[in-house]
């Protein structure tokens, strides 16, 4: 029994030192974690940006979806079409290599145009849905007011289409955040491709993918928490 209890020490002492060691090589030494935090700061830029597209693109396509202009909205729906149907990966090393080949662009700002097309394609269906969930009798109540279309939708209908709107944002800026871990297709340094460039240093590929995991799902669940807030605070104004 002694014997056990000491082999167990002597594990239990190996496996923390060989843990200890793993996370000192990879993040502790020549200071290695600063390429994650360059990372991960890469990361937040490349959501942020592609959000702010993806919305205005989405805005543009849904109301025009619903509008019936008819060239303007065969294009709309042509474009939701391709990009919902594609993947990702395909959409962003296309706009890449072929696209936007000669441009010159930071790196940064053709994966924010990529995703940020992906992404306003999914946008525009939240922002259609959302629109089309506004009773049609408040459209009539403001034509008959007087209102142009463009004014009906400016002041009455977007206005009360939020609530349905800003919820499914959210979960599409969770959705975005994760996406984004395929930059490295391009070669941009964002979180992932920090992590597996320290991987290629120590020829550890756990540690650093685990530490990134963690870090995803982290900012996730934060989110997560604040967008629960947030509809819960929507259902206390209704």
């Amino acid at each position: 029994m002694f014997l056990s209890a000491l082999q167990l020490l002597t594990l239990e002492d190996t496996l923390f030192g060989d843990i200890s060691d793993k996370i000192y090589s990879s993040f502790i030494k020549e200071d290695r974690y600063v390429r994650l935090v360059e990372g991960l700061s890469v990361t937040a830029r490349l959501t942020l940006y592609a959000l702010l597209i993806g919305i205005v693109l989405g805005l543009l396509s849904g109301v025009l979806r619903i509008r019936r202009v008819p060239i303007l909205t065969s294009i709309a729906n042509t474009y939701v079409t391709i990009i919902r149907g594609t993947p990702t990966t395909i959409q962003l090393t296309i706009i890449y290599f072929v696209i936007l080949a000669d441009v010159g662009l930071p790196l940064v700002w053709v994966a924010s145009i990529a995703f940020g097309i992906n992404s306003g394609a999914y946008v525009s269906e939240i922002i259609r849905g959302g629109i089309m969930g506004v009773d049609k009798g408040q459209m009539e109540a403001a034509r008959s007011l007087g209102l142009s279309y463009s004014g009906a939708m400016r002041y009455v209908i977007i206005p009360q289409s939020v609530k349905n709107i800003l919820p499914a944002l959210g979960n599409e800026l969770i959705t975005l955040l994760k996406e984004t871990s395929i930059a490295g297709y391009i070669s941009l340094v964002d979180l992932t491709l920090a992590a597996k460039s320290i991987s290629a240093i120590t020829y550890e590929y756990f540690t650093p993918l685990l530490v990134v995991a963690y870090i995803y799902l982290i900012i996730t669940m934060m989110m997560s928490k604040g967008l629960a807030l947030y509809e819960r605070r929507l259902r206390t104004s209704d």
